[in-house]
């Protein structure tokens, strides 16, 4: 029961995750929101609803900000992994859409693999190289439509695209030791917290323009959608891990770029080309590999 409890749970909200994108792609194609107006009040108040929940929960939310070693890992979780995060996924969806920027995101675990292997010197095992051959096979027929006359993506969308991968790679790294010693929830509402934080103050002077968009009560709901959503999917996804293994969880939020599609192209009328989609097929068919062979090095080493 457990185990069904938690593949509900992360397919729900790799659905859930799946959707805010097409929903911050309306946002900017529909109004003059920028995307710094928009990450700073999605950040900031879900980081706050977090930080309040756990306050009312008896929690001492401060506890972590009173150590310099601790406050300092906080800040740049914040700020390089949560606010990077967040910033080269809706700069991918504004340079291309949100099933390109969706499908950028699982470039990720080739960039861990990557960084772990370096890190200790040692070659990754080789069915994770197969992995990522295969992943980088899918990515050039994304990008190129299947045709080497020219690139399918701008070079700006390839830009941001490849910045989400490094994101995501920093967002899943770093965080391990704070999320070890204080816990999930408060983790990432302070890095939500943070990273709001330090945008607003860069963009103080430009956050007028988006304060007036507000003023069309659809920008509104649509941008409290984009908080609510997004955030309780990302609860699921952490809670889903209690219940399911780490490759499951992997596998299973394919459902993410699948989703994203499906809105996409009811909502937009947005298809990929033919060989753009047979990309992406060989993509998530390269991760799933590469998940299931790290499942497998895990349990070889234990």
């Amino acid at each position: 029961m457990n185990r069904l409890k938690g593949i509900l749970m992360i397919i729900t909200g790799a659905m859930m995750w799946g959707a805010t994108g097409p929903m911050m792609e309306w946002i900017l194609s529909t109004s003059d929101m920028t995307i710094s107006f928009m990450l700073t009040v999605r950040l900031i108040v879900a980081g706050f609803f977090v930080l309040l929940f756990l306050k009312i929960n008896g929690r001492d939310i401060y506890q972590p900000l009173r150590h310099k070693v601790w406050l300092r890992q906080m800040v740049i979780f914040g700020v390089f992994g949560m606010l990077g995060v967040q910033l080269t996924f809706v700069g991918s969806i504004n340079a291309s859409n949100a099933v390109i920027a969706t499908l950028f995101q699982f470039l990720a675990p080739i960039y861990i693999i990557l960084f772990v292997s370096v890190r200790h010197k040692v070659l990754p095992p080789i069915a994770q190289v197969a992995g990522m051959i295969v992943t980088m096979v899918g990515l050039f027929y994304l990008l190129t439509n299947g045709s080497l006359s020219g690139f399918a993506l701008s070079s700006g969308a390839v830009a941001w695209g490849i910045s989400v991968g490094f994101a995501f790679t920093v967002y899943t790294l770093y965080p391990a030791s704070l999320m070890k010693e204080w816990g999930v929830l408060l983790s990432v509402g302070w890095g939500m917290l943070i990273g709001g934080g330090v945008l607003f103050l860069v963009s103080v002077t430009k956050l007028q323009a988006g304060i007036v968009t507000l003023g069309d009560w659809k920008i509104t709901l649509m941008l409290s959608l984009v908080i609510i959503v997004g955030t309780v999917a990302f609860l699921l996804f952490l809670g889903s891990m209690k219940y399911i293994s780490p490759v499951e969880t992997s596998l299973l939020s394919s459902f993410e770029p699948l989703t994203a599609m499906i809105i996409s192209v009811i909502w937009f009328g947005s298809v990929l080309g033919k060989w753009q989609l047979a990309g992406a097929i060989i993509m998530l068919i390269g991760v799933t590999g590469l998940s299931i062979a790290g499942g497998k090095v895990k349990e070889e080493q234990g």
